[in-house]
């Protein structure tokens, strides 16, 4: 089997068990009575979809020889930053939060294997086009929604996803200041994994890819 489709193999399956970790984890959280939107408004679990959709995308694409443009590069882009924040936030603010019904296999899958894996695969097979640096405002779309969304329905519905999110434990200041922790995190790292991505060669060639 060529490095290529090696690749895309791997990439399917870890694209694979991580929807089928999500897939178990909301037929527990359903099991147990809550609210199936409450399971889609934490970031690890959209974070994770996300990042899984594009993985079996490239894995069929590299497997058949053929890679989308660079549009396609930003979005992939933009996953690999949701799942490296996801690492960095849950370590550094979740680690000893009690995780109710989260089996700890997925808990780790999610939360730990899943970010190292999609920042490795980055840095092991960046895009063959560089992306601009003016594309860093695409990357913080999706967690700026996410932010609104999670506050305005939390203050509508009293229940919010994460602790620090929840203006009861130190009030709308401490709210805020997190989520400017985050976001400059979020920039930060999107602007490291774009100038790793620019800069390092890609392990299977393009000449490979384009292979049949």
């Amino acid at each position: 089997m060529t490095t290529r489709r090696v690749l895309a193999a791997l990439r399917f399956l870890l694209g694979g068990v991580t929807l089928t970790a999500v897939g178990i984890q909301l037929g527990i959280h359903v099991g147990h009575g809550y609210n199936v939107l409450n399971f889609f408004s934490y970031f690890t679990n959209l974070g994770n979809i996300f990042a899984a959709v594009v993985l079996l995308v490239e894995s069929v694409l590299v497997w058949r020889g053929r890679e989308l443009g660079p549009a396609w590069q930003i979005l992939r882009w933009v996953s690999v930053v949701c799942m490296a924040l996801v690492g960095i936030v849950f370590s550094a603010l979740l680690r000893d939060v009690d995780l109710g019904s989260l089996l700890p296999w997925i808990n780790t899958w999610l939360h730990y294997v899943m970010p190292i894996a999609v920042v490795v695969d980055w840095l092991f097979q960046p895009p063959r086009t560089s992306i601009s640096f003016r594309s860093l405002w695409i990357a913080v779309l999706f967690p700026l929604a996410y932010l609104a969304y999670s506050l305005v329905r939390g203050a509508a519905i009293h229940w919010y996803a994460y602790p620090f999110l929840n203006p009861d434990n130190g009030g709308y200041g401490a709210v805020a200041l997190t989520c400017v922790i985050v976001a400059v995190a979020f920039l930060a790292v999107s602007a490291v994994l774009l100038l790793a991505g620019n800069r390092i060669r890609p392990l299977v060639s393009v000449s490979a890819q384009a292979a049949h």
